[in-house]
């Protein structure tokens, strides 16, 4: 303020000799400049103001979430109910996960389809870290207030609030398998949220359940919009995808016709490619339009679950490929719209007598991978063999093997049957593995991973159809989640012992616990969109 009137002052009175009038122009120019420069930051920071009460749901990138997002205190799960002849059928389990609640590890409410045969699997929101930025001048601002569960079987889909009360979420909205089927699709899977507002969600087969790879739109109102796929090529088979705008690219992977994976897993079920998930597909994501498919071979039968890496302006990303346990690696080429693929992990098959009598190769079944916010672990997953797997992938094409834990699987030393004829990896076999004195059945499945990487959430459910020919004893004791602590500093997994949900004593019956996912958004779900402004 002194300065200011020493400003006008100075502008106001004569000179008194040549130097001081020199000396005064000098200090009113630094004056102003200091003045210019003081309006300009409090201009930014109105800026700032106005677009951060403005923004939308998630977080700006994805250092910010691993740096600034909460702890974790809500588990969603989704939960399936494998006797058929139980009324109130599958389930979302809301799971509590805070340490310093009285209810620290129990099931506080379970949310009923209440149709049987549903088979929900996976989950998505309607609006996540892809709505971030918003326009000042748009009318509203997303809300992460929905969440949606696809059924594999009956095709039926399920919105529910989780606003609300996110302890106690409530299904909304129904949408019949009909609406689908009026647009020759079937078997919805992996839901994405668009920056646009509307939802997207992949299919893997037509009307009549052969294998079909696309995609089913819904607008903000969860009105069906239609398929996604312009132009006459289309993917064989389809299964989990994420986009990458940045670089005007989707994947998708493949699993296969719901026709052949529906009633379990039958080897001959490979002979028919045009039936069964071999190839990765990448789509142009500004004209909607398939223009490269990748086939990975026999060792890359039914590629799942792909991500990109989490920094929107990486070109990269993996897949996991079930049958053989193999991972590979995917970049886009400089200069070029075109991806290369190249197998960067290898986890050998075993030769195993389950019981039979005869040995047959034991692939690891990888069903589900994820990436660290910060794209430095990559963690695996072999349901059959029994073990989780941390990666170190600082240089992602050469990923390097940092850590194991072993949560069950099928070649358990406790079990009298199996012989394993043939392991290229173990010496001897694993045990089995007890927490809070129940055994683990089943093998490690679905992850998730806390946003600062710290704890990683494990279920034990595939697919009911398939746990039950892998895993039988699992369906009679009902699945789990237990949970992995995480060394972010070194790498590292320790099982923690204290953590334990039990889904064996369940109101009606065991069930399967399946996927997971927290109500402000994961690892899995959240897609972030690069930001130059």
């Amino acid at each position: 303020m002194y300065i200011c009137m020493y400003i006008r002052s100075a502008r106001s009175k004569p000179a008194d000799s040549k130097n001081m009038y020199i000396f005064k122009q000098m200090l009113i120019r630094v004056c102003s400049s200091a003045l210019l420069f003081f309006d300009q930051q409090q201009r930014a920071k109105n800026r700032m103001s106005e677009k951060a009460c403005c923004h939308g749901p998630g977080y700006a990138t994805p250092l910010d979430a691993m740096r600034s997002g909460p702890r974790e205190k809500l588990l969603y799960t989704v939960t399936i109910q494998p006797n058929l002849d139980e009324p109130h059928g599958d389930y979302l389990s809301t799971i509590d996960v805070d340490p310093d609640s009285p209810t620290y590890c129990q099931i506080i409410h379970r949310t009923f389809s209440n149709r049987k045969g549903n088979e929900l699997h996976h989950s998505g929101w309607n609006a996540c870290s892809s709505c971030y930025y918003v326009d000042k001048n748009a009318k509203s601002v997303p809300k992460r207030n929905r969440l949606i569960l696809p059924s594999l079987n009956s095709d039926f889909i399920y919105v529910l609030d989780v606003a609300t009360d996110p302890r106690k979420p409530e299904i909304i909205k129904t949408i019949d398998g009909d609406v689908l089927k009026s647009h020759n699709v079937t078997a919805p899977h992996t839901t994405h949220c668009l920056a646009n507002g509307n939802i997207m969600i992949s299919v893997m087969g037509d009307a009549q359940g052969y294998a079909k790879g696309d995609f089913i739109l819904f607008d903000s109102d969860f009105n069906c919009v239609g398929t996604w796929t312009k132009g006459d090529r289309k993917a064989l088979c389809g299964y989990d995808f994420w986009y990458q705008p940045y670089y005007d690219v989707m994947v998708s992977s493949e699993w296969g016709a719901p026709n052949k994976f529906r009633r379990g897993w039958k080897e001959e079920d490979l002979d028919d490619k045009t039936q069964y998930g071999f190839r990765l597909n990448f789509y142009k994501w500004s004209t909607q339009t398939l223009y490269q498919t990748v086939d990975l071979g026999l060792e890359g039968a039914a590629p799942l679950e792909v991500r990109f890496m989490h920094d929107p302006k990486r070109p990269d990303g993996y897949v996991g490929c079930g049958l053989n346990a193999k991972v590979f690696y995917f970049k886009k080429r400089t200069n070029s719209d075109e991806f290369d693929v190249k197998k960067v992990i290898d986890i050998p098959n075993k030769l195993v007598d389950t019981g039979s009598g005869t040995a047959s190769e034991m692939g690891g079944m990888i069903s589900d991978i994820i990436i660290s916010l910060d794209d430095r672990f990559l963690y695996v997953n072999c349901w059959r063999h029994g073990d989780l797997r941390q990666y170190d992938i600082t240089k992602p094409d050469e990923p390097k093997l940092i850590s194991r834990v072993w949560l069950g699987g099928a070649i358990c030393s406790d079990l009298p049957n199996v012989i394993v004829k043939e392991d290229k990896e173990l010496t001897e076999r694993p045990p089995p593995r007890y927490i809070k004195g129940r055994r683990l059945e089943g093998g490690p499945q679905m992850m998730q991973l806390s946003l600062d990487g710290k704890r990683l959430y494990v279920s034990s459910s595939l697919y009911s159809p398939w746990d039950k020919q892998f895993y039988p004893s699992m369906v009679s004791a009902g699945g789990h989640v237990c949970l992995i602590d995480i060394d972010v500093v070194n790498g590292g997994m320790t099982l923690n012992e204290d953590f334990f949900v039990d889904f064996g004593k369940e109101p009606y019956g065991p069930s399967l616990p399946h996927e997971m996912r927290y109500p402000g958004g994961d690892c899995t779900s959240d897609i972030w969109l690069a930001n130059d402004s």
